[in-house]
């Protein structure tokens, strides 16, 4: 499902017990300086994440301040974030002279420790080639390294590296639980571009060898994957960036099933294998 650019007001965009992907969370916080934004989400493991600006984040007597370096766009260095345990109170105040800040969330029952994580904490991954138009950079927020800390969450950051090409190819699902081949997890995107007025394709297969859906992505669009293969594209000419929430159905763990007419071509990537294990 598509969602095009819209103001939200703050109030989420992919709300608890979503129809399509009710694993997730989403919501995008718009702030001015000094300008405060609370929210609880029973029943939701949540990260909070600025996209630009600087803000300070208070958890129930957990204190992180100055999350959050960037000042352009999200090309303007590296991501910050803060795990916010299942149904906490979180506050967060815009330090800088405007914030725009990802909240973004998974279903779980249990409730873990909130923690910030800074940009030298990341786990950062490249692989593809221009060659291959599969070059892109990937930026862990909430990635492996944090498996004893998250329940269910895996928080990303995706840049396509270059101007133009595929991203999430070989195509490749995870929306049934079937253990060891495969996962269910359900999947939000939100797009930017560089420059903003570019755009792309997502592309949705339910079946291997049928026709399937594709959506025109713009600067500011949201995707909810529910089922099926789905790469994308970016114009050539433009960057692609995604923010990417995963949450898990029975395990944190990603296992992708790749698209059967298309694995063999997991060969022919470099650094792919490398990208998958950090999802694992």
């Amino acid at each position: 499902m598509h969602i095009p650019p819209f103001d939200n007001q703050n109030k989420p965009i992919v709300d608890v017990d979503d129809p399509t992907v009710p694993l997730n969370y989403f919501n995008i916080v718009k702030l001015q300086k000094g300008q405060a934004f609370e929210y609880t989400v029973p029943g939701y493991e949540t990260c909070i994440v600025p996209a630009t600006g600087t803000i300070d984040i208070e958890i129930e007597g957990f204190k992180a301040d100055g999350i959050g370096q960037r000042v352009e766009d999200v090309w303007d260095g590296e991501p910050e974030g803060v795990y916010v345990p299942v149904g906490a109170k979180a506050t967060m105040v815009c330090t800088s002279d405007e914030a725009e800040v990802f909240v973004c969330g998974a279903r779980y029952d249990k409730v873990l420790d909130a923690f910030a994580v800074r940009s030298d904490e990341l786990d950062l991954v490249q692989y593809g080639s221009d060659d291959t138009k599969t070059h892109r950079k990937i930026k862990h927020i909430l990635g492996t390294k944090y498996h004893d800390k998250v329940g269910r969450l895996l928080v990303s950051e995706l840049f396509t590296v270059g101007e133009g090409g595929w991203s999430g190819f070989p195509s490749h699902k995870h929306d049934t639980d079937r253990l060891p081949d495969e996962t269910r997890h359900d999947e939000t995107y939100n797009f930017r571009f560089k420059p903003n007025h570019g755009s792309g394709v997502q592309m949705l297969q339910r079946e291997d060898g049928k026709a399937g859906d594709a959506y025109h992505i713009v600067d500011g669009s949201t995707i909810c994957l529910d089922s099926g293969y789905h790469p994308c594209a970016v114009l050539p000419g433009y960057q692609m960036y995604y923010f990417t929430i995963l949450g898990g159905l029975s395990q944190r763990s990603l296992i992708q099933y790749f698209q059967p007419s298309h694995a063999y071509q997991i060969e022919t990537i470099p650094g792919i294998k490398d990208m998958i294990a950090k999802f694992k």
